[in-house]
């Protein structure tokens, strides 16, 4: 039951080489079905429950989501849920494969929303929230820090960083990743080695959250899925964390 948005990684050095992720331009969205279909949803099931809950907890924090960085963007097929959801005026990808940039480009671009590949684009400190989801597993562990010192940098003091992770607690999760080729080596990051991370980059944590926690044939019991966020069973979770004000 989970959806990783970007088959590809925003580190200079990655479990899948950008060129790897290329090769995934055309066939991406058809090997994330299959992997996804274990639950019964597809990924714009997953995408957009990502987004509105991301929306209420920014909302329970009085904060904005204006100009917003999506890290490892892929394809960009996130892109108008920002907008959509969040009340994005711009948005800005950055990606390492350019063979998925150039379909993010094609279907999504204008004038307040653009692509780069992640060396093309310095950080500066001018989002008022980052967000990635499934990224860091494909970025191997020791260069972990440094891609998530580069969305510290980017971000503006007291922004918001919505980092979206697969829960390898969680048995399902590993079956859809096994099922997925580009997931199946990838290094999961449990819940506390998330925080540990951007803690060491820098952030404030703010809350940790944990998402979809019933297929779809046990859809009934979905309403309590709100109950549950704080005990570590979805099969992804969201680390919620700010850059300090100051």
């Amino acid at each position: 039951m989970i959806d990783g948005s970007s088959p590809s990684s925003t580190s200079a050095g990655t479990n899948h080489p950008a060129q790897a992720f290329d090769a995934y331009a055309e066939s991406y969205d058809a090997a994330l079905e299959k992997g996804l279909a274990v639950s019964g949803e597809r990924k714009a099931y997953f995408a957009d429950g990502r987004m509105r809950f991301l929306r209420n907890r920014l909302n329970d924090l009085r904060r904005s989501a204006t100009s917003v960085l999506d890290y490892g963007c892929g394809d960009g097929t996130t892109t108008p849920l920002f907008y959509d959801i969040l009340g994005a005026v711009s948005v800005t990808g950055v990606d390492t494969s350019a063979g998925l940039l150039a379909r993010a480009r094609s279907q999504f671009g204008s004038d307040s929303t653009h692509f780069h590949l992640v060396g093309d684009l310095e950080p500066e400190p001018r989002f008022a929230l980052a967000f990635c989801n499934g990224v860091f597993h494909h970025i191997p562990p020791a260069d972990r820090v440094a891609a998530a010192r580069y969305v510290y940098d980017s971000l503006a003091p007291g922004a918001v960083f919505g980092f979206w992770e697969n829960n390898p607690w969680n048995p399902g999760t590993r079956w859809v990743m096994s099922r997925i080729p580009f997931d199946r080596d990838a290094i999961t990051i449990p819940p506390p080695e998330g925080r540990h991370l951007l803690r060491q980059s820098g952030f404030e944590i703010i809350t940790t959250a944990f998402l979809f926690l019933f297929p779809r044939y046990l859809g009934w019991f979905r309403p309590l899925e709100r109950v549950f966020t704080p005990v570590p069973l979805g099969a992804q979770y969201l680390v919620l964390a700010q850059k300090p004000a100051a």
